[in-house]
């Protein structure tokens, strides 16, 4: 059989301030909202844009970036991997879904006062870009989600 492929693109506005977390274990977890538009003609021929919003998790080193420098309204690229965990509630007993954007890409888009206010980073045509990174330099490693993988502080440009 085949190896599938889970791999998530998107560019979007962050919906409200991230949620910040530090499990028994002591990972920092990263959970925030992003919203991606899209424009389409109806059926009148009227232009009309579609929202779409994501949930999104990120660990470690990519939290920890998320926590300092992303906020409600914050532009971002990100890349990752779709994941749908279940749980069972506790007060209806009834199974429950949510469907994640699990990060191993961040890079923080717009100018000052647009979400990436500090430090700023490389100069694109777009405003200060700044690339964060989960995964690990080494190509030839297996990705891994949730290992001890990341950036070092040499890595950021600030």
């Amino acid at each position: 059989m085949a190896r599938g492929v889970n791999k998530v693109i998107l560019l979007g506005n962050v919906g409200k301030d991230p949620e910040i977390r530090t499990t028994q274990g002591g990972m920092t977890v990263a959970s925030f909202s992003l919203a991606t538009a899209e424009r389409a003609k109806d059926q009148a021929g009227n232009w009309t844009d579609k929202t779409e919003w994501h949930n999104l998790v990120a660990f470690q080193r990519t939290a920890e970036i998320v926590r300092d420098y992303v906020k409600k309204g914050s532009q971002l690229y990100i890349e990752g991997k779709i994941q749908t965990r279940s749980w069972d509630d506790k007060e209806s007993g009834q199974k429950k879904y949510r469907t994640e954007i699990l990060v191993n890409d961040l890079q923080l888009l717009g100018g000052r006062g647009e979400g990436a206010s500090a430090g700023g980073g490389e100069r694109t045509s777009g405003g200060y870009s700044t690339n964060y990174s989960s995964r690990s330099a080494a190509p030839s490693a297996p990705a891994n989600d949730f290992a001890d993988q990341g950036i070092t502080d040499e890595d950021i440009p600030f």
